[in-house]
């Protein structure tokens, strides 16, 4: 008995005291997947992470280098991607690159969260304080206007810097991710914290000596090369030493539907599309039969609003500008200018608030909204245009019509009285005195006033006598 517990006690002993087991001992491909994050950071780059780092775990790579150049984005798609970079088996080497490259905002949290974190020379990260916007207006009910004295605090802290409530919770759970993020890592928490408050920024010389990355390297040959031996902890507390000498790198590139996916995420990518939608399908209301702009208007809305989905709108903007897209319809069938102006109103007011929190690269232009206001008032001008020259053009053509018709006279006097002439009751003037019942003939039209007169006598030739 108590040699098989001091076998036992041996056998922990030997085990807790080997060394972990290197890439390559436990069974891991000569093999580093490249990601690459270009561009603000949303649904489509989560996507593309997540499925990368699926592939990573599949193809038993050894490491997985987290390419990053983004000027932050969108708060639910970069916890994703921490999620998922926490959780992965395979170890993500989160690199700053190339020269000049950026990882603002977004990217800062991504980087804190990899196993390990490098940059290349000339590049920085950093200004990570969460920018929100879409609450109320200075001047409305609810916001507040901070050059007014009478919003002073009582405390003496300038109105300019005081925050809300809204915006100092934002900022403290933003802090308490990347200060958690800061210490499962082991680096600076406190400078994290400030690039959150203060929104702090570091070139990467400077971050290596204040301890938010691990090692700055040229190129991803030499990040490689400084990496091995390395240990890093992955998902479930296990220690893996990297063996990163010699490792052939493979760039893992996104699929069509995910490059489609970023590009229909772009917000005015996305607006346009619905817009195009939209009159697409008017089109085809309006001349049934085309086909054409009826299956490219469903596509392209459908599209739009998928797009729109995607990203952290606001129900009631896209509520205002889809009214305002029906009162442009309505005044396109039936043109009153004031219904029309109401469109436009609604509609610039919709797009102005579609969105409830601002990121990099995920807002709506101005000048896209302005273009799409002149050109949806323009195509007001010119339908109600066309269809005041029709109906003029119409009404002139019954007029010419009428001359030489009988007419009825309801009364007369002075000259000038009623008539009824194809089945409508016309004001009428004439040089002589009718009565009423009287048959005359419309000898013109002026001022939409008829002239009469009494009908010439027939000849007996016209009567049809012998």
């Amino acid at each position: 008995m108590k040699m098989a517990l001091t076998a036992c006690l041996v056998a922990i002993v030997l085990a807790a005291s080997a060394p972990p087991l290197s890439a390559q001992e436990t069974g891991r491909s000569g093999l580093a997947l490249t990601i690459d994050l270009e561009g603000p950071i949303g649904p489509a780059a989560a996507r593309h992470v997540k499925e990368a780092l699926a592939t990573a775990a599949e193809r038993r790579a050894a490491v997985v280098i987290l390419r990053l150049n983004t000027p932050g984005g969108l708060v639910t798609s970069m916890r994703e991607i921490i999620i998922d970079v926490i959780g992965s088996p395979v170890p993500v080497i989160g690199y700053v690159a190339p020269s000049g490259a950026h990882a603002a905002s977004a990217g800062t949290y991504i980087l804190y969260a990899t196993h390990v974190a490098a940059m290349a020379p000339g590049t920085n990260l950093g200004a990570a304080t969460p920018v929100q916007i879409g609450g109320p207006l200075p001047g409305l009910p609810g916001g507040r206007d901070r050059d007014s004295p009478r919003d002073a605090p009582k405390d003496g802290t300038p109105p300019a810097v005081r925050p809300d409530a809204m915006t100092a919770k934002v900022t403290n759970d933003a802090v308490a991710l990347i200060r958690s993020l800061a210490e499962l890592r082991g680096r600076n928490a406190d400078w994290a914290e400030k690039a959150v408050r203060e929104a702090a920024s570091l070139s990467a010389g400077a971050a290596l000596q204040a301890g938010v990355i691990d090692l700055v390297a040229h190129s991803p040959a030499e990040l490689l090369e400084r990496l091995d031996g390395r240990m890093v902890e992955i998902s479930g507390g296990r220690q893996q030493r990297l063996a990163s000498q010699g490792l052939t790198i493979e760039a893992l590139t996104p699929g069509w539907l995910i490059q489609l996916l970023a590009v229909i995420t772009n917000p005015n990518i996305a607006f346009i599309l619905m817009v195009i939608g939209i009159y697409g399908l008017v089109l085809e209301f309006a001349s049934p039969g085309v086909v054409a702009p009826g299956v490219i208007g469903t596509i392209c809305l459908l599209l739009g609003l998928y797009g729109l989905n995607m990203l952290p709108i606001n129900y009631a903007g896209l509520a205002l500008m889809l009214l305002g897209l029906a009162f442009l319809v309505v005044e396109t069938f039936n043109p009153t200018v004031v219904v029309g102006l109401g469109g436009v109103a609604s509609f610039l007011l919709g797009a102005a608030m579609l969105f409830r929190v601002e990121a990099p690269g995920y807002r709506l232009s101005w000048p896209l909204i302005g273009s799409a206001a002149i050109l949806l008032i323009g195509l007001i001008a010119v339908v109600t245009g066309s269809l005041w020259r029709a109906r003029r053009s119409r009404v002139s053509g019954e007029l010419q019509a009428m001359r030489g018709l009988s007419a009825e006279v309801l009364d007369w006097s002075g000259g000038q009285g009623h008539v009824v002439a194809g089945g409508e009751r016309w004001q009428a003037r004439g040089s002589e005195t009718f009565a009423s019942g009287e048959t005359v003939e419309v000898t013109d039209i002026k001022d939409l006033t008829l002239l009469v007169r009494r009908p010439p006598a027939r000849s007996a030739l016209e009567g049809g006598l012998p």
